[in-house]
């Protein structure tokens, strides 16, 4: 297979992924106010920017460099396409979901950490930092949200008055990152409503991490 010809499945493939998880996407975030990424090697696919999630198709898909130089697509990419390159630039993840799920978006208004309540923030890594505001679709933003998940040692954290980015080994795993996040958020909130959320000690957190790091079928093993 020549080069060209591997660029080009690459390219098909990673656009078939972003377009087969959009409608999962649609379901967490109002409008058309989220986005979703997949990157092979140094081609990225993005969702394009101001298209309805339901008009989305692969072929509508663009495909960038990892400098953000068009590759295949005749539509502009999202606008936070400086955000998901950043992540992609500095942080080893295959896929980075991006929401403005409602949860997630309340403790991004109020400023507050996703703290370990529940085993289920594991699927980000730890504790879901906050990232300073910066206006959206700015090389600020990438760059706060970066520096934010590395000093977390994290794979997701909180935009400050934006909303919730999430990364993964794959599209899939981007989105439930995104989608456990989002439900222990609302879990949190719901408890604070009504009392003082426990939250899991370090020593509870650390066997919870070791056990979702486990979790699921073994590698090669097929399920009956």
């Amino acid at each position: 297979m020549t080069d060209s010809t591997s660029d080009e499945a690459t390219a098909s493939e990673l656009r078939t992924a972003i377009a087969t998880g959009v409608p999962e996407i649609a379901a967490m975030t109002p409008g058309r106010t989220g986005n979703l990424s997949a990157r092979s090697g140094d081609r990225v696919a993005i969702t394009p920017s101001g298209v309805p999630y339901e008009e989305i198709q692969p072929g509508s898909v663009p495909v960038l460099s990892l400098d953000g130089e068009p590759v295949t697509g005749d539509l502009a990419p999202s606008s936070e396409t400086p955000m998901h390159l950043g992540i992609y630039r500095s942080l080893d993840v295959g896929a980075i979901a991006h929401v403005h799920s409602p949860w997630a978006t309340t403790l991004a208004v109020l400023g507050e950490e996703l703290p370990p309540v529940h085993y289920m923030v594991a699927a980000a890594g730890g504790p879901v930092p906050v990232a300073p505001y910066e206006p959206f679709g700015t090389v600020e933003l990438a760059e706060a949200a970066v520096s934010t998940m590395e000093s977390a040692g994290t794979t997701a954290c909180i935009l400050a008055n934006h909303g919730l980015v999430a990364g993964g080994e794959d599209v899939q795993d981007a989105i439930e990152t995104a989608v456990a996040v989002e439900s222990t958020a609302q879990v949190y909130l719901q408890a604070k409503a009504v009392g003082d959320p426990v939250e899991l000690t370090p020593t509870q957190f650390e066997a919870a991490m070791a056990q979702f790091d486990s979790y699921g079928q073994p590698e090669g093993d097929d399920a009956d």
